[in-house]
């Protein structure tokens, strides 16, 4: 069978540390293989379930009417997740890359398009979400202590950094650190919803079957508030895909890639819909609709004087759903860097701990500086659609990768009616934002999605650039080196 055509950052070399050129190149090493199928699959787990599950069940109830279609709805859901990430294991074996979207929307349609995901990823979706997970660990960290009232809102944002800086440079030390908190906290959480469900059945033994009598009485049969109720669902399944990103860092990825997204998709649809019933058998749907965090309400409820331990149990799902989410986007400013649509300073790992440290501190940074902006729920509004978009791009990539490179060489293949099927679910997913967002949401969602377009033009495409932007460039290589003490990696791109 023939090879897949990808570029040569693709290539598999054996790890070297060849040091610094004089003109500040460097002889490069590479990421080191260090997640197995446990850590892939707490992974995926444990950036899937955030504070959602805990906090907001109630978008899925608003749009469905009823006990009943909520439940179906968060099945369908977890069932079309699982669809897209069988299409993107297909990808994640075929081009064996780190970036998972970027590279493959790279490597089906080139730079311009595979850039602008990355202007996008970087500049708000990436950073604006580590924000929105920072602060909600923050507030129910501190909700305990201010029974009475919110907590401070510049306590909050001052831990949210805190917790920040701590997780990246967690992530900097040691990938295997990384992995192992991710696997402690994914543990936490599920244990936290385990909770949950058997209390729910212990109550629903006792007898409690009232708010069950009739699950479908009041279901909204409106086209509209069907996809809508849908939408809720599949943004609480948000980042089944982060596995991909850190794929030339998992143990032999053909195998645990796949076997990784066959046991954590599933475990998430079960403990998710039980979860969902579990709330259903105590709180009535009023209660659960006037709910600002569900799982409170629904501790406050059954839990008695242990009531504490859900606040608790949010902050600890959040504090880890953030680790995963600093540690796999990472790596997508870093094989950025490394195709040379970012600085290459940026693509520079630790000859120490293999990390891309650079990567690592700059969405940081801009993870931080997010934390600034009172409103920063407003940019989700903003960017929803343009990751349904960025997914749906990805998948068709499969579709043109069949229809362009029939013989590459692909060791998953999943039926063609999967990608099919996910390309239509797309098309859905980024048409309901269109016609049920304001205008001007969308107006803006755009407008930064093109903004990139000159950026692409001025420092990607324009090869003759005035010699101090060379020299500048230079400089700040050479001084990142020396800096986080790293070289390029072995495949990486110069400028």
């Amino acid at each position: 069978m023939g090879k897949v055509t990808i570029s040569n950052a693709a290539e598999s070399k054996p790890l070297q540390d060849t040091g610094q050129t004089k003109d500040g190149g460097g002889g490069g090493i590479e990421l080191k293989k260090e997640l197995g199928l446990a850590d892939g699959v707490a992974l995926i787990i444990g950036v899937i379930i955030g504070a959602g599950i805990f906090v907001a069940p109630k978008g899925v109830l608003i749009h469905s009417g009823s006990v009943g279609l909520a439940v179906v709805v968060w099945i369908v859901s977890g069932l079309t997740s699982l669809v897209g990430a069988l299409c993107y294991a297909e990808l994640g074996t075929m081009i064996p890359r780190s970036g998972g979207d970027y590279a493959y929307i790279l490597t089906a349609f080139g730079g311009l398009p595979a850039f602008l995901f990355l202007w996008v990823a970087m500049l708000v979706i990436v950073p604006t979400g580590n924000a929105i997970l920072a602060l909600t660990f923050s507030y129910y960290l501190l909700q305990p202590f201010y029974p009475e009232c919110g907590p401070p809102d510049s306590a909050v944002r001052l831990i949210s950094a805190a917790v920040i800086a701590l997780l990246t440079a967690v992530n900097c030390y040691d990938v295997k650190w990384g992995a192992r908190l991710q696997t402690v906290f994914t543990t936490t959480k599920v244990l936290a919803i385990i909770l949950i469900i058997v209390t729910g059945l212990v109550v629903l033994l006792m007898g409690k079957t009232e708010n069950l009598g009739d699950p479908f009485e009041g279901t909204n049969y409106d086209p509209g508030n069907l996809s809508l109720a849908l939408y809720s669902g599949l943004f609480s399944y948000a980042g089944w895909n982060y596995l991909n990103f850190v794929v030339e860092e998992i143990k032999d990825p053909f195998k645990n890639l796949p076997r990784a997204i066959w046991i954590s998709l599933p475990v998430v649809t079960t403990i998710y819909t039980l979860a969902n019933v579990a709330y259903f058998v105590v709180l009535s749907k009023a209660e659960l609709l006037e709910s600002a965090a569900v799982a409170v309400t629904f501790g406050d409820q059954v839990l008695g004087f242990m009531s504490w331990i859900m606040p608790f149990f949010v902050a600890c799902s959040t504090f880890g759903g953030l680790n995963g989410a600093i540690f796999a986007p990472s790596r997508l400013v870093f094989v950025g860097a490394r195709e040379g649509h970012l600085p290459r300073a940026l693509a520079i790992i630790n000859v120490d701990t293999y990390t891309p440290i650079p990567a690592l501190m700059f969405l940081g940074i801009l993870s931080i500086g997010m934390l600034m902006i009172k409103d920063v729920y407003t940019l989700i509004n903003y960017m929803s659609f343009v990751e349904a978009l960025a997914v749906g791009v990805s998948v068709f990539g499969l579709l043109w990768l069949r229809y362009t490179q029939p013989d590459a060489e692909r060791p998953i293949k999943m039926p063609i009616i999967l990608p099919i099927l996910f390309s239509i679910i797309s098309i859905f997913l980024i048409a309901v934002p269109i016609v049920t967002s304001p205008a001007s949401e969308i107006g803006v969602a755009v407008l930064i999605v093109i903004s990139g377009i000159p950026v692409y033009i001025i420092f990607v495409m324009w090869r003759r650039k005035p010699r101090i932007v060379k020299i500048i460039s230079d400089k700040l290589y050479v001084s990142s080196s020396l800096l986080f003490k790293g070289v390029l990696e072995s495949s990486a791109k110069g400028e």
